[in-house]
């Protein structure tokens, strides 16, 4: 159903069936489409109300139909994630596209969504079916394990998934280490078994100014 067109168009083929995407990443389509915009990023009333009180925006549209549809977001670079019955846990601004058999929501990530300035919670995508993400630049994709945790800075964070636990690290940052001022004040550290997708870029967050 899903398939990348080059690197930053993504093409999806619908027999009746539907996809989520951002609303407004559609950039073209053949064949006989229904377009709706639905509210929320996340799926009933709980992901409605935990939208309007943490400030997050994520307007997310409904496609159905037959033919295919492609999708882009501001040129850039498209990550296809299958999920198995697990659960993806990714900032709303990089989900692009959800297929019909996945299920989006909100989970309450604490201090790390305050330090990004993304409020207290992030999207959460389960079921099995794919999912597509974005990244400012190719997307590298780091596998956490038992013997090698993983420390990410919060502004090149996109996504995880797995069995992996999630916490913060404060006091030390990469730019200390470089001897320059106005690093992040907090660090993300994954332990466990599983993935963390970064971005070669850094989007501006609240802990840099610390």
């Amino acid at each position: 159903m899903f398939r990348l067109q080059g690197s930053k168009v993504l093409a999806v083929d619908m027999t009746g069936d539907a996809v989520k995407a951002k609303n407004g990443s559609m950039v073209a389509y053949d064949g006989q489409m229904a377009f709706k915009k639905l509210s929320g990023g996340g799926e009933g009333i709980r992901g409605m109300v935990t939208r309007r009180l943490t400030g997050e925006q994520m307007t997310v549209m409904e496609v159905k139909g037959h033919g295919t549809c492609w999708f882009a977001d501001r040129a850039s670079e498209i990550n296809l994630v299958s999920l198995q019955g697990d659960k993806l846990y990714v900032e709303s601004s990089n989900l692009l596209a959800t297929d019909t058999g996945l299920r989006t929501g909100t989970t309450f990530t604490g201090l790390r969504g305050a330090s990004q300035g993304n409020g207290l919670f992030t999207t959460t995508v389960e079921g099995h079916g794919q999912a597509a993400i974005t990244s400012d630049g190719p997307a590298v994709v780091l596998r956490v394990s038992a013997q090698y945790p993983l420390t990410v800075d919060p502004g090149a964070y996109i996504a995880h998934h797995g069995n992996v636990r999630q916490s913060l690290q404060s006091g030390v940052t990469f730019r200390t280490f470089l001897g320059e001022g106005g690093g992040e004040a907090f660090q993300m550290r994954f332990e466990g078994d599983g993935l963390v997708y970064v971005q070669p870029s850094e989007r501006n967050t609240i802990a840099g100014d610390v």
